[in-house]
């Protein structure tokens, strides 16, 4: 998927891509005619009653996806772990390209060989809760006394299913609007624009100021995202609650894709932007502005030196404040839930991984709990004032399959949309039809 070796965009680009490959080796890892969510969990682990891990010395195997610039700061994290307590629980990391990883979860779990802790998106809870690949955590935040009350809340709920905790919030991370200060300066500009207004005279200036294309659109990553950013901005949502039908072919979505094409039609952006190619131009002193993850921070710092980059909150450009956002989070699998030790000792991990998780602030992650982004060596670091107003993140909803659906339909539509190989409403009706078939299977599939 990717043209790049961007430190840190391995890990972010495939995101939503790599969930339908997830769902695909979810259904091969059930047996024939069986559906998905039928009655083939571990045993049920027993209580957690917070406190030091007191058993025998165990090894747990821990999987993640940090295969770019956050990679060494989950390192750090691990090898200070394994260092205090390493005597009784030792950690073993395996680190694979998230496209990689959800797949291959499944089947490893099931044969005793996959992770007994791991971070997984908060798109990917659902799909692995419903398969019975993970384990309630209501024991831990039972016995710690956490609640919503001690972290971002929208990263919060994003871990329910069902009506169960399936995991413990690390981080959440969205979407930034990074400006050249140098090109807005000298269109007369101080400062990023908030608004609609602000943003598309800003557009205006740079453009008579010399910047040929202030504003390049993309048709792929992170397109998608910019989407339903804006969905939500002219108060849309994506799916309703039932998860049988998507509303993101609504008005509000065709407002939101038509402004993405207007940036085409007006001149702010070429046509047919190829893979990273707005990122790359950014970093190149070729575009004023650009939509991409915080997760950039490190990756500008070191590959954009002669650029006077800025970042600052999405714009508001429908009316209602809203950034897409997602987080990674902490999950126990099955093959943890049939050792009693281990089990204990994987809730053990991570709640010390969470709530010491100031060195994964400076991987350009806000941190989920609220304790640790009011450390003064977090408070000061450049994501964290996007969490100054939390109720502008906005998470996918906790579906099974929902990755298919993305891939398969609304960022499908986005493409084509942007691309002009379709019209914005022939796109959007489309993928709604193609999203709605999805999520009718998905019914079947992950049926309990």
């Amino acid at each position: 998927m990717r043209t790049t070796t961007t430190p840190g965009r391995p890990s972010r680009r495939t995101l939503l891509g790599a969930s339908a490959a997830a769902a695909a080796g979810l259904l091969t890892a059930c047996s024939s005619g069986t559906k998905i969510g039928s009655d083939q969990g571990g045993a049920t682990a027993p209580s957690f009653s917070g406190g030091a891990y007191d058993g025998p010395k165990v090894t747990l195997e821990y999987w993640n996806g940090f295969t770019g610039g956050d990679g060494p700061h989950m390192q750090a994290m691990l090898a200070s772990f394994n260092q205090r307590f390493g005597d009784r629980i030792t950690v073993k990391n395996t680190t694979r390209q998230w496209a990689d990883l959800y797949p291959a979860m499944p089947t490893a779990i099931a044969a005793g060989k996959g992770p007994d802790v791991a971070v997984i998106h908060n798109d990917q809870i659902a799909t692995f809760a419903a398969r019975r690949t993970l384990m309630p955590l209501d024991d831990v935040v039972s016995a710690l006394g956490l609640s919503e009350d001690d972290f971002i809340p929208a990263v919060w709920q994003a871990g329910i299913y069902d009506g169960q905790r399936y995991s413990v919030p690390l981080d959440v991370h969205c979407l930034a609007d990074y400006w050249n200060g140098r090109q807005l300066t000298k269109a007369g500009l101080e400062d990023a624009p908030g608004d609609r207004d602000g943003f598309e005279g800003a557009l205006r200036e740079l453009k008579s100021s010399g910047v040929a294309h202030p504003f390049w659109m993309p048709n792929k990553w992170p397109a998608h995202l910019m989407f339903m950013t804006l969905l939500w901005q002219f108060g849309g949502e994506l799916y309703d609650q039932e998860g049988t039908h998507a509303l993101w072919g609504s008005d509000a979505g065709a407002e939101a894709l038509n402004w993405m094409v207007a940036q085409i039609k007006g001149g702010y952006s070429p046509e047919q932007v190829a893979q990273d190619a707005q990122y790359n131009a950014f970093k190149n002193n070729k575009v004023s502005f650009t939509w991409d993850g915080i997760w950039q921070i490190n990756d500008l710092k070191e590959t954009a030196k002669s650029v006077d980059w800025r970042m600052s909150p999405i714009p508001n450009i429908g009316g209602t404040k809203a950034v897409w956002t997602a987080g990674h989070n902490f999950v126990i699998t099955s093959q943890a839930g049939r050792d009693e030790n281990k089990a204990q000792a994987a809730k053990f991990f991570i709640d010390y991984m969470s709530e010491r998780s100031t060195e994964w602030a400076k991987a350009g992650m806000i941190p989920a709990r609220n304790s640790v982004r009011s450390q003064p060596e977090v408070a000061g670091l450049p994501q964290v004032p996007f969490a100054e107003d939390v109720d502008v993140f906005r998470f996918l909803p906790a579906l099974p399959g929902l990755g298919d659906v993305q891939t398969k339909a609304l960022e499908l539509a986005v493409q084509q949309a942007v691309l002009g190989t379709k019209s914005v409403t022939s796109a959007l009706d489309e993928g709604v039809r193609t999203a709605n078939k999805v999520l009718a299977e998905n019914k079947q599939k992950y049926a309990k």
